[in-house]
C-alpha cells in the first residue's frame, strides 16, 4: 500500500469548503455528559488551525460511541442484554441518542479554538445543510454524530454522497477510523478530492517509516490478551523484524504450545499449533523471538490475590498467570536497550492491578531510556504509558489503537487508501 499521501498542505484550501473527518471519540462523564479527557480534540487542533487561518470554511464531523440510528435496532440490542421489552420505550431511546450528541465536543472546540463553533442539529438534514451553505472561510462548525445516521457504518454512497455536497475538499484526519470503510471515512472520497491532515500524515510517516525502512535492530513487543488478535502482526513482524517478543495472556497460548503447564491462565487451546508455527517461521527466518522464562501467578483475578513467582511452564492448577517475571523483566529489557527502532503493542500482564503491573512498568521505563525510536502503538499500550508518566519519553504514541494494529498487520486501511498519492 502507497502511504505517499496528499496533505493539505499539498492543496489550495483558500475560499474552499472543507469537509474535515477528526476523530472526536471522547470519553465522557456518564451522568454530566462532560468531557473526561480532551486529548483526541486537542490532536486535531492543528489541522483544524491551519484550514481556520488559511481561509478554508471548516465542516467536521465525527462518530462518537455506538448509538444505535433506529428504534427497532436499538430494542433488539436491549433486549440481547436482558432488559424487559416492556420497558424499552421510543423515549429511553432517543435519551439514549441525546447522551451521545456531539454538542458537548463543539463547546470545548470553541474553548480551544477561541472562536464560536457552530453546531448543528443533524448530519445532513436541513439544518447541516443550511449551516453549511452558509458557512463562511475562517468559520467552523461541527455536524452531529456521523452515527446517528444508519448509514455510516454501511458506506452508504448516498449518504457519502450528501456529506460531500457540503464541500469543495475532503480531510481526513481520524487515524483512530481510517481501518473502517464507513461514509465519512472512506465513502465520501468517491465524491470529493481527498487529503490528510496532520496527525495521520504524522502516523503514516513514523510507523509507515518504521514498517519500510526500520532503523535497525527493529524490536517489536507484543502484549495483550490473545494471540488470535496478534496472529497477522506477528505472522508480518516476523517479515521485517530482527527481534520479537511476546507478553500478556496470548504468552500462555505459546507456553503450553510446547508443552507448559499454565494452570488456570487465558489460553486459546485452538491456536496452539499457530504459535509453534510463529516459533518455526521465526528460526526459519533467524529472527529473535523471545518468550516469558518466569511469569507472576496468582491465585484469582483480583487485585488482591495471593501471588508468586514461578518458571514459565509451570503453573499450578489453581492459579494463572498475570504478568512477566522479574527474570523475563530483565531479558525484556535487555533486548531493547541496544534497539534502534520498538513498536510496542499491547500491555506485558493486567496493568489494571498494581500487583501485576510491574512487567508493564519496567518495559515502558526502559523505553524511556533507550536511544531507539520508540511507538506506542495505540489502545492499552497507550494508557499504560501515559498513565504511568513516559509519555513525554516516547517518540510517537499512535491516536488510533485499532488502526495501528491493522497497520502493522499490513493491512490496508480504507480512511487511507481512499486518498491522493503525491
Amino acid at each position: 500500500m502507497d502511504y505517499n499521501k496528499k496533505t493539505v498542505t499539498d492543496v489550495d484550501v483558500r475560499g474552499k469548503k472543507v469537509l474535515l473527518r477528526c476523530d472526536f471519540n471522547v470519553p465522557q462523564d456518564k451522568k454530566t455528559n462532560e468531557i473526561t479527557d480532551d486529548k483526541r480534540i486537542r490532536a486535531a487542533m492543528p489541522t483544524i488551525q491551519y484550514l481556520l487561518d488559511n481561509g478554508a470554511a471548516v465542516i467536521a464531523c465525527s462518530h462518537l460511541g455506538k448509538p444505535e440510528p433506529t428504534y427497532d435496532k436499538w430494542v433488539k440490542k436491549q433486549t440481547e442484554k436482558g432488559k424487559d421489552p416492556a420497558e424499552l420505550t421510543e423515549e429511553k431511546w432517543k435519551k439514549s441518542l441525546d447522551k451521545l450528541t456531539l454538542a458537548p465536543v463543539a463547546a470545548r472546540l470553541s474553548e480551544l479554538l477561541g472562536k464560536p463553533v457552530q453546531m448543528a442539529a443533524d448530519v445532513v438534514g436541513s439544518d447541516a445543510m443550511a449551516k453549511a451553505a452558509a458557512l463562511k472561510p475562517g468559520e467552523i462548525m461541527l455536524l452531529e454524530n456521523t452515527r446517528f445516521e444508519k448509514g455510516e457504518t454501511k458506506n452508504d454512497p448516498e449518504l457519502a454522497r450528501k456529506m460531500a455536497s457540503m464541500a469543495e475538499l475532503y480531510v481526513s484526519d481520524a487515524f483512530g477510523a481510517v481501518h473502517r470503510a464507513h461514509a465519512s471515512t472512506a465513502g465520501v472520497a468517491d465524491y470529493l478530492p481527498a487529503v490528510s491532515g496532520f496527525l495521520i500524515q504524522k502516523e503514516l510517516e513514523i510507523i509507515g517509516g518504521a514498517m519500510a525502512n526500520p532503523k535497525r535492530p527493529l524490536v517489536a513487543i507484543l502484549g495483550g490478551s490473545k494471540v488470535s488478535s496478534k496472529i497477522g502482526v506477528i505472522n508480518n513482524l516476523l517479515e521485517i523484524a530482527d527481534t520479537i517478543i511476546i507478553g500478556g495472556g496470548m504468552a500462555y497460548t505459546f507456553s503450553a504450545a510446547q508443552g507448559g503447564a499454565v494452570g488456570d491462565s487465558l489460553l486459546e487451546a485452538d491456536w496452539k499449533d499457530y504459535a509453534n508455527d510463529m516459533v518455526k517461521k521465526a528460526a526459519d527466518k533467524g529472527v529473535k523471538l523471545l518468550l516469558p522464562v518466569d511469569t507472576v501467578i496468582a491465585d484469582a483475578f483480583d487485585a488482591n490475590a495471593n501471588s508468586k513467582v514461578v518458571k514459565a511452564g509451570e503453573i499450578p492448577d489453581g492459579w494463572q498467570g498475570l504478568d512477566i517475571g522479574p527474570e523475563t523483566v530483565k531479558l525484556y529489557c535487555q533486548a531493547v536497550a541496544d534497539a534502534g527502532t520498538v513498536i510496542w503493542n499491547g500491555p506485558m500482564g493486567v496493568f489494571e492491578f498494581p500487583a501485576f503491573a510491574k512487567g508493564t512498568e519496567a518495559m515502558a521505563e526502559a523505553l524511556s531510556k533507550t536511544a531507539a525510536i520508540t511507538i506506542i502503538g495505540g489502545g492499552d499500550s497507550a494508557a499504560a504509558v501515559q498513565q504511568l508518566g513516559f509519555a513525554d519519553k516516547m517518540t510517537h504514541i499512535s491516536t488510533g489503537g485499532g488502526a495501528s494494529l491493522e497497520f502493522l498487520e499490513g493491512k490496508e486501511l480504507p480512511g487511507v487508501a481512499c486518498l491522493m498519492n503525491k
